[in-house]
């Protein structure tokens, strides 16, 4: 009878001690995640510098990871001068999270739409000219090109952007990698330059699933210039990559790479958000079905002014966008609480 106390005591014991040892490395790992993603975001991070502290079109500030829907500006920096003088926001994404309806939204802003330029903005520069360009002359007139790139964005949709995220092509390269690849539904077969030969070697994609390094990937969401972009835009494989990128996130062990991607984050990212928002977005979002993201897209057409490809937008196609994203924003109820209020 003692001989089997003795052993339960000692059995209850080692179960004690063994989940302590795990409740140990628990905390070890956890705190280890943490001041790794603190220390590669807190180098990535470079506010946005406002006045008010939040956007123009903003009555009130909002809170990332609160109630508040906010909306994000995802950029692709083609930085090939190292001054950053000569870089150009090459991809422009906003996207909105709204934590009350759990919807995310992405819309696609064309790299090539017509957009004017003020003397204060551009310099002698001033006039219409690409958005993408807004990265370059902010950069270049001590602006900021993240922050002038925003604002012109947000004048173009007439809603807040209230953050940004901008990777440049060596990061989007190295996080794909690190992630072992993300896998893809290629809708229509394509080649593209490998930007990383010297050669100018072809990449080329077939129809069907395809899991893809970080190379094949960049040449995937880049690719612009052949007929195929008719039936299957870069903007619809940007969008795609994009939910595709956060399929592989989801599915896969990505916290035993957090050191390789801290490594990445700092060189390569720069973000307005600090390293408590995304631990914040995270959080909400950890678990989002990509199925459920919706996809607007601003209607417009391609055109030649004075000998200059452009992307010209329509006025009802932007106003159709623009109210669009106000509803995910809940930024129409604002106004209507604040008529009721005049009312009153």
């Amino acid at each position: 009878m003692s001989t089997s106390v003795s052993k339960g005591k000692k059995w209850r014991k080692n179960v004690i001690w063994g989940i302590l040892l795990l409740a140990v490395a628990g905390v070890i790992y956890i705190s280890y995640f943490l001041i790794t993603i603190y220390g590669a975001t807190k180098e990535a991070y470079v506010e946005l510098e406002r006045p008010e502290g939040n956007s123009e079109l903003r009555e009130e500030a909002v809170t990332v990871g609160s109630e508040d829907p906010i909306s994000i500006l995802l950029m692709g920096v083609d930085d090939y001068d190292p001054s950053g003088h000569n870089g150009r926001a090459d991809s422009l994404i906003v996207v909105t999270l709204n934590p009350n309806t759990k919807q995310i939204t992405m819309t696609t802003i064309p790299r090539d739409t017509r957009v004017e330029f003020s003397t204060e903005e551009a310099g002698p520069y001033a006039g219409f000219h690409k958005i993408n360009a807004a990265y370059m002359y902010g950069s270049m007139f001590d602006h900021g090109g993240h922050k002038l790139t925003v604002e012109k964005v947000e004048k173009l949709l007439d809603i807040p952007i209230d953050e940004y995220v901008a990777v440049n092509f060596d990061g989007f390269k190295d996080i794909v990698n690190v992630l072992g690849g993300v896998t893809v539904d290629i809708k229509e077969p394509f080649w593209e330059k490998n930007f990383y030969s010297v050669d100018e070697e072809r990449i080329y994609f077939t129809k069907g699933k395809k899991k893809l390094d970080g190379e094949e990937a960049l040449a995937f969401v880049r690719m612009r210039k052949r007929e195929v972009n008719n039936v299957y835009s870069r903007e619809e494989r940007q969008r795609q990559f994009i939910k595709a990128s956060i399929d592989e996130v989801i599915s896969t062990n990505t916290l035993f790479k957090i050191g390789e991607i801290a490594n990445i984050l700092g060189e390569n990212i720069k973000t307005s958000l600090s390293p408590m928002e995304i631990f914040r977005l995270q959080q909400t979002y950890a678990s989002i079905n990509t199925s459920t993201i919706k996809t607007f897209k601003i209607d417009g057409e391609d055109q030649r002014v004075n000998n200059i490809y452009y992307f010209i937008p329509t006025e009802e196609g932007l106003s159709n966008t623009s109210q669009r994203l106000k509803e995910e924003l809940e930024l129409g109820e604002q106004e209507k609480i604040n008529n009721e209020i005049e009312w009153d």
